[in-house]
């Protein structure tokens, strides 16, 4: 997404667990102005956990300018699930054939769901699930995305789901 008057560059800090994960010790997000130190974002999180797009956050900038998230202060009614491709899996771990499989259910999963690739450096698709989802269309996603899981295809991370979602 272009930078512009409209559109600032905001930082999270993030320390990797145990694990690795993330495998980032920060992730910068675009986000619109609301004044005030105060940016809703308009960017799927890829490794960010508990946000969503339109959550709003403040931010304040360092020594050399850049913009640094310190907390979110209200959510913006989206939710935010991250897929991976496993290796050994049907998509032999290619994002490629993750956004190939996310676009041939998209007429079945509803104009709801979009999604960002982290491909070709990551080997993950973050989804995020507009506020306008119904629990029908939440459920066929979720089933969706259980399938996938099943078959061994994937694994998904509710990083940020709304009251809708835990309520299926």
């Amino acid at each position: 997404m272009p930078s512009g008057p409209d559109r600032v560059a905001v930082t999270f800090g993030m320390t990797p667990d145990e694990e690795g994960w993330p495998p980032i010790g920060s992730e910068t997000l675009w986000a619109q102005p609301l004044g005030e130190g105060r940016y809703r974002l308009d960017t799927v999180p890829f490794f960010v956990p508990d946000l969503a797009v339109g959550d709003v956050v403040t931010a304040a900038p360092d020594d050399d300018g850049r913009l640094w998230a310190q907390r979110r202060e209200s959510t913006g009614g989206h939710g935010t699930i991250r897929v991976i491709p496993l290796l050994d899996g049907s998509l032999l771990g290619s994002t490629q054939a993750l956004v190939s499989a996310l676009s041939q259910s998209l007429v079945d999963l509803g104009p709801g769901v979009r999604w960002e690739s982290a491909g070709p450096a990551y080997s993950l698709v973050a989804l995020d699930l507009t506020p306008d989802l119904d629990a029908t269309e939440l459920a066929r996603v979720r089933n969706w995305l259980e399938a996938g899981q099943a078959d061994g295809a994937w694994e998904y991370e509710e990083s940020c789901v709304t009251p809708a979602w835990l309520a299926l």
